[in-house]
């Protein structure tokens, strides 16, 4: 019998698609403003209408989201993640056209971590030289590799070894260049207005509007308000945990008028498991498909990080939890609790994630989330 239920927020109950437009934006900011490396800064501007952003979306990410999509089936997914990946590839390639000439300040930017500043400095001699981007290389060169998850942040070492012969392990987890991305995409998708709330630093970058006030519902949201009414009265409890910021949690769900339904000690983002990360001693990832964003979502976050993080594995009774996600890494986590896994067909492959999910052996496969109902109704 379930007892509780915990849902994944994007891909379930909201949208991902702004979260790739200003993953994609930040990327294209990254390459070609003056803020950062400044191929491109005639180009570059804060206020792109829908057909612009689609046209980059497609130019960075793929036609079809091909590069999204590989990194998605690797057990990738934080979007600061991907764009940290697709960043640090093209930064690899474009370094690599100028490495024979520029071999001794290539060696030297990586063996420090690469700040802002760093990638100011690198534009600059970038400018020197006609390079280009090819983002197309993305999906062949990955394609290489069988690393998942973080790990594929450690495939950009052996990249950057191999195509600019340069010994490093810059890429390595969450750095100084991850951190310079995180930055520019939250000022993609908050907007001038929540920045500084959001990331605690001011904009580098005014005139973004943010796409905060903008949030789809993958149904209709008086009917996912319903499900969650119908769940509550059935005696389920119900939890969230999700990978987005608690800004980006909080306020539309706020909009939405869903937040009367949960105990705000079951709602766990991604502010949760960044403050749990930083009470640790080593720099170690507890983002899906590290299970502890659920597992504080059934515990609450009122427990502490050392309690969530000693409880054995699998959990007692997990097959009283049903885990509501719509990618790899929801059911990865989802394994390793030994929960129930919901995998829902409204993430960025839709219905062709199928075939995944029967492959990994998801109990259950719904159309979307108000589907939910019946696996209680048949209870």
């Amino acid at each position: 019998m379930i007892k509780t239920i915990l849902f994944d927020v994007d891909g379930v109950l909201l949208s991902e698609e702004h979260y790739f437009d200003a993953s994609a934006l930040t990327v294209w900011e990254l390459l070609i403003s003056d803020n950062y490396l400044g191929l491109a800064p005639e180009k570059f501007k804060t206020d792109y209408n829908a057909a612009e952003i689609k046209s980059i979306r497609e130019n960075v990410f793929g036609k079809n989201d091909e590069v999204l999509k590989l990194m998605k089936s690797r057990g990738l997914n934080a979007n600061w993640d991907m764009i940290y990946l697709s960043f640090g590839h093209q930064l690899i390639h474009l370094l690599s056209q100028i490495k024979e000439i520029e071999n001794s300040r290539i060696n030297s930017w990586l063996q420090e971590p690469i700040t802002r500043e760093v990638l100011l400095e690198m534009g600059r001699v970038l400018h020197n030289y006609s390079v280009n981007m090819d983002f197309n290389l993305f999906v062949t060169e990955f394609e290489r590799s069988k690393e998942t998850k973080q790990e594929l942040f450690i495939y950009l070492n052996e990249l950057a070894e191999e195509k600019l012969g340069a010994k490093t392990s810059i890429f390595s987890g969450i750095g100084a260049l991850w951190s310079v991305c995180e930055h520019s995409s939250q000022e993609w998708y908050v907007g001038d207005e929540n920045v500084q709330k959001s990331t605690g630093r001011p904009s580098v970058q005014l005139g973004k509007k943010g796409f905060l006030a903008n949030e789809t519902t993958l149904a209709a949201k008086e009917e996912i308000a319903a499900l969650f009414s119908f769940l509550k009265e059935s005696g389920v409890r119900i939890g969230i945990g999700t990978g987005r910021p608690e800004l980006e949690t909080i306020q539309p769900f706020h909009h939405l008028d869903w937040l009367k339904h949960f105990d705000s000690n079951h709602i766990v983002t991604a502010d949760d498991v960044l403050r749990a990360e930083n009470e640790l001693n080593e720099r170690v990832s507890l983002s899906k498909p590290n299970p502890f964003t659920y597992i504080m979502g059934l515990k609450g976050r009122e427990t502490s990080v050392e309690t969530c993080l000693n409880t054995p594995l699998p959990i007692e009774n997990g097959e009283e939890v049903l885990v509501v996600g719509d990618s790899l890494a929801d059911l990865l986590a989802a394994r390793k609790m030994r929960c129930q896994f919901a995998a829902v067909l409204t993430g960025l492959s839709g219905k062709d994630a199928r075939s995944d999910f029967e492959k990994h052996g998801a109990d259950y496969i719904l159309d979307n989330v108000l589907d939910v109902r019946g696996i209680i109704e048949k209870k």
